[in-house]
């Protein structure tokens, strides 16, 4: 509305003007004392806006945040604006040719360095030293014999590392939908059709516990032919139909030619895997924005090495 809209516009200007360590761009704000609920009365926010902030701006996968310290919200909030004056029109930015150029640009520069990698290798399991620690990964040749590659420690998803290594804790459902056109209404910059998107719906205007996401690419992106668009929508079980749960998400879409169900669990480790050498992560979770999953590899590089990883520093090619 017309008088949410000024509103808006001076929370986000408060957000780009703040600094944590200076006090004066807080507008009496506490950034460890104050709660976001608290900041959002400050500029009298309606219902829907908040929605929009929490979780499409700063990423929050549900409204327990309100109530918490603003703090980490907030500078989500900044990082959110400042990408997208950096990137123009989103602030995300998504590889050529899909995820998968990920795991292949990793296996490349592993080969640059003298790294070794084994492509559609069956796992059997793992060999451990005396110490209990992991000190290879069983496998077997297309005869059946048992091979080990040597290792000084594992990192893996859980479906490699054993149900013991880690916990289930809910089922999520993701649903590859093939599209013809654009999803209706989503603009790029210029007003044209977009050739990607990302929708997020607010679990509470669903009158569900968890956020629904819909990510939309295309030929963009190198990953369908040209006027064909890939959407994925995702979100946590929570009943005994959960293909039904997703229906919001499907009115969006307009016209589906075909879609792809799965539904798989949700896994977290049970230790940080410093013991037996054995790091496990987490299953991915149902977000399109993949923000929890780049936290954990900032985690798992801390416990693995016992620094923070400084991708300001990066080795030149002479160091290897």
């Amino acid at each position: 509305g017309m008088l949410e809209k000024p509103r808006f516009i001076n929370f986000a200007k408060f957000i780009m003007d703040w600094e944590d360590d200076k006090p004066q761009t807080h507008q009496g704000i506490n950034p460890r004392g104050h709660t976001m609920k608290q900041v959002y009365d400050k500029f009298g926010l309606q219902e829907a806006t908040i929605d929009f902030i929490g979780h499409a701006v700063a990423l929050q996968i549900n409204d327990d945040y309100l109530d918490k310290a603003c703090g980490p919200t907030i500078e989500k909030c900044k990082l959110y604006l400042n990408s997208v004056m950096t990137y123009g029109g989103s602030p995300f930015i998504y590889p050529i040719y899909g995820l998968g150029g990920l795991p292949e640009g990793f296996s490349r520069l592993s080969a640059i360095h003298q790294g070794t990698y084994m492509l559609n290798k069956p796992v059997d399991g793992f060999v451990y030293d005396e110490a209990g620690r992991v000190c290879g990964v069983k496998s077997h040749d297309e005869n059946g014999k048992e091979e080990v590659a040597k290792c000084k420690m594992v990192i893996c998803d859980p479906s490699y590392a054993g149900e013991a290594k880690s916990q289930l804790q809910g089922k999520i459902i993701r649903s590859i939908c093939l599209l013809a056109e654009p999803i209706p209404h989503t603009k790029n910059k210029d007003g044209g059709p977009a050739l990607s998107c990302q929708i997020i719906l607010p679990q509470k205007q669903l009158k569900r516990k968890n956020d629904i996401y819909v990510m939309m690419v295309s030929h963009a992106h190198s990953i369908a032919p040209k006027g064909m668009y890939v959407a994925i929508v995702s979100t946590v079980v929570e009943t005994s139909t959960p293909e039904k749960e997703l229906e919001p998400a499907y009115k969006l879409l307009g016209k589906v030619l075909d879609r792809f169900v799965d539904i798989s669990d949700i896994r977290i480790p049970v230790d940080d895997g410093t013991k037996d050498g054995i790091y496990t992560t987490a299953t991915y979770d149902p977000t399109s924005h993949f923000e929890d999953a780049s936290l954990e590899v900032l985690k798992m590089w801390k416990t693995i090495t016992g620094e923070d990883l400084d991708l300001t520093d990066l080795p030149g090619e002479e160091e290897g």
